[in-house]
């Protein structure tokens, strides 16, 4: 076994803790860790960090995790954002969610996508929104730049004045952290707009 992908590295998680693949644990940590970077750079901390996850179960699959990091790993396939409408290509699956999320999508110094993640579900307005949950992930992982998004249920992407200062408020801790909010894109149905292209980035 000279490569490894999501199935191999579940099956390697799943014969290390003694868990069938699609169980708690292994579906736990693939829920939080879900590209095989993030995997390969987990520590034993993030894993105690997991219910269910003793001493003994994080340092034997960081002992598997450093078998893994042995073999040459591929390089994934990420896709790469230049525009509004590429982002929207991305994010299209959000058009048919029936609840609000809120999104953040890490890129790297050449707008390739490295990670998204579903920062929280639910009415979008600043309080909910910490910075703290939207930027945790861009700094682990060390992004260039991030894309935000949300959707709009109702169908209807005019952003409110709640959206407006969300978006203001993330691009000021963005520039404090040196991770610039480059987009703020609201979905609704087929349709979507680019806060940036509406001038509040």
């Amino acid at each position: 076994m000279n490569t490894f992908d999501q199935y191999t590295f579940k099956i390697l998680l799943a014969t290390t803790i003694h868990e069938k693949e699609d169980g708690y644990l292994v579906s736990e940590i693939f829920n939080r860790y879900s590209s095989i970077q993030d995997l390969l750079e987990l520590t034993e901390q993030e894993l105690l960090q997991i219910k269910g996850i003793g001493k003994a179960k994080a340092k034997q699959i960081i002992a598997a995790l450093k078998l893994a990091r042995m073999n040459p790993c591929p390089i994934e396939q990420r896709f790469t954002i230049r525009s509004p409408e590429d982002a929207y290509k991305y994010l299209r699956d959000m058009a048919y969610l029936t609840q609000e999320h809120f999104v953040v999508l890490g890129l790297n110094t050449k707008n390739e996508v490295m990670f998204r993640e579903t920062v929280f579900i639910g009415s979008l307005n600043a309080s909910i929104v910490h910075p703290r949950e939207t930027f945790k992930h861009l700094i682990r992982r060390s992004c260039a730049s991030a894309i935000v998004a949300h959707n709009h249920p109702s169908g209807q992407p005019d952003p409110s004045r709640e959206d407006i200062e969300v978006t203001k408020r993330l691009a000021e801790v963005g520039k404090v952290v040196g991770i610039e909010v480059i987009d703020h894109l609201i979905i609704g149905g087929e349709k979507y707009i680019s806060l940036k292209e509406k001038g509040y980035l």
